[in-house]
């Protein structure tokens, strides 16, 4: 016998698991992917779409908690009676927008003049988050690219967006010059790449200790920069103040 379809069997996959936080749903989707899903990971590919705005939602509502929790008076004081909103927003479109959307598209022209000489982007304003106590880090970025007849050229405004998307989830400095390298090492392919970083850290200047005047330092670099002293040089020697 035939069983006409019933409302619990013509459910669409959303309406199955109505109920249950959208955190939770992507989270398990990346558990069963097997997919690392740490602070500076990012994780756009098991968003589905409407979804970040739900999950804009969800934090909005443990922000409150969270409020709450602080013992802040967010119903009647005006000052904080949509903070919760606001953070949620900050964190979800903008300091770790990263993390939720993809990486922004590029376009890559082949080095149909065979550039090969030394070029330097920078300094490139960046702004992340210490994924300690997620209290700002502020800084400059400087790349330096040795091209060769099959490296792909971008433009120079890429290099920032690139920057912007790694940079903008929590982190620790070190390995987010990393992910830059190899973002940037993927699309271009060069002869050699090295990034340096200085940025000012506030869970120091804002926290702990509280020094203002510290300023972290690092670097990567890659291909011939490794190899030849001489590049290096002349690398760092380009970039004021540090040559």
């Amino acid at each position: 016998m035939l069983m006409q379809p019933t409302q619990a069997n013509t459910m669409s996959a959303r309406e199955v698991h109505e109920g249950k936080p959208v955190s939770v749903l992507i989270r398990e989707r990346l558990l069963a992917a097997r997919k690392r899903f740490h602070a500076n990971d990012n994780i756009a590919d098991f968003i589905e779409p409407g979804e970040l705005e739900q999950l804009l939602d969800e934090v909005e509502v443990k922000m409150q908690s969270v409020l709450d929790s602080l013992v802040i008076d967010s119903g009647n004081d005006h000052n904080t009676d949509d903070t919760a909103r606001r953070v949620a927003k900050m964190y979800l479109n903008e300091v770790f927008r990263g993390r939720y959307v993809h990486a922004p598209t590029i376009t890559e022209f082949p080095n149909v003049e065979h550039l090969n000489e030394l070029m330097i982007v920078g300094p490139i304003t960046v702004r992340s988050a210490c994924s300690h106590h997620f209290c700002p880090v502020i800084g400059k970025i400087w790349i330096g690219v040795l091209p060769n007849e099959h490296t792909n050229v971008i433009g120079l405004s890429k290099y920032a967006r690139l920057a912007e998307w790694i940079m903008s989830r929590p982190q620790i400095q070190e390995e987010a010059v990393v992910q830059l390298a190899d973002l940037i090492q993927l699309k271009t392919q060069p002869d050699g790449l090295a990034i340096v970083m200085e940025a000012s850290h506030y869970c120091m200047a804002w926290r702990g200790v509280k020094d203002l005047d510290s300023k972290m330092i690092n670097s990567v670099m890659r291909g011939v920069f490794l190899k030849d002293s001489t590049l290096r040089r002349e690398f760092l020697s380009l970039i004021p103040g540090r040559g």
